[in-house]
């Protein structure tokens, strides 16, 4: 059973993004119903199915809802540990009758479902712009909700390690995001040489925009580009690595509370 001082800390840290929308909810969503437009509609239009029959706009969605999830989660949990310690609050929260674990996973759950909030938010405009069908509901929801855990927990991070406001903005803007956009958003893995196919395999986030295409599309770049023994399996196996990963993170984000590292400077 959830403490109340559980619950307290995970109604505080929800309240605090859904009392302001228009700061959390409304630039998303603009800046989805920009690229929906400008990709999707003006340049989708010139561009022959990108791969197995399915349209652009419709290939674009899944990218767009990993962008909208981990930007989100990340920002949130970042931000909420590092304006805590900025002004000092946090160590209310350090001295109440919470747990290690409690404290991160309130921190963590609440960010979630900010950046889980914003991807439905995301997928609702793409399907006003094409009809969505998901073709595995399950593996989708669970795929969403571990990638908004694991970068939720890699917020907690980037809020403790930060010294500035100005390193929050640089992790989020030229880390997180380019990783994304190379991470097959606007694009097939199978319309690039081997070569770069390679490279791409790379980038943890292409594994993570191709599992919530599987999920929603039930296409995934990695029957195509990787063995066959291998590609069959694929989603499974991402998913299998982001649950470690997620667990990882989490670990972590749980041992530098208890160290009290960032906390106590």
């Amino acid at each position: 059973m959830l403490s109340v001082g559980f619950r307290a800390l995970f109604k505080r840290e929800v309240l605090r993004f859904v009392r302001r929308p228009k700061n959390t909810f409304m630039p998303p969503a603009i800046t989805n119903v920009l690229y929906f437009a400008v990709f999707g509609v003006i340049l989708g239009g010139r561009i022959e199915e990108p791969v197995d029959g399915i349209g652009y706009i419709l290939f674009l969605i899944p990218g767009l809802v990993v962008l909208g999830v981990i930007s989100n989660a990340f920002e949130n949990a970042s931000f909420s540990i590092f304006h805590g310690r900025w002004n000092e609050y946090i160590h209310e929260t350090l001295t109440s009758p919470l747990s290690y674990v409690e404290m991160v996973v309130a921190y963590v759950a609440a960010s979630a479902v900010r950046g889980l909030i914003v991807g439905v938010i995301v997928a609702v405009i793409g399907a006003l712009f094409v009809p969505v069908t998901v073709e595995h509901a399950v593996f989708l929801v669970v795929t969403m909700v571990v990638i908004a855990a694991l970068f939720a927990g890699f917020g907690i991070i980037g809020g403790l390690i930060a010294r500035d406001f100005d390193d929050l903005t640089v992790m989020n803007q030229f880390i997180l995001r380019p990783l994304v956009f190379f991470g097959a958003v606007f694009y097939s893995l199978t319309m690039l040489e081997p070569v770069w196919q390679a490279v791409s395999l790379l980038n943890p986030m292409v594994y993570m925009v191709d599992s919530v295409r599987y999920g929603l599309l039930g296409y995934s770049d990695m029957f195509a580009v990787t063995p066959a023994s291998v590609g069959e399996f694929a989603p499974l196996l991402s998913l299998g690595v982001l649950v470690v990963l997620t667990a990882g993170v989490l670990t972590l984000d749980v041992y530098l509370f208890k160290i009290g590292y960032g906390l106590t400077d």
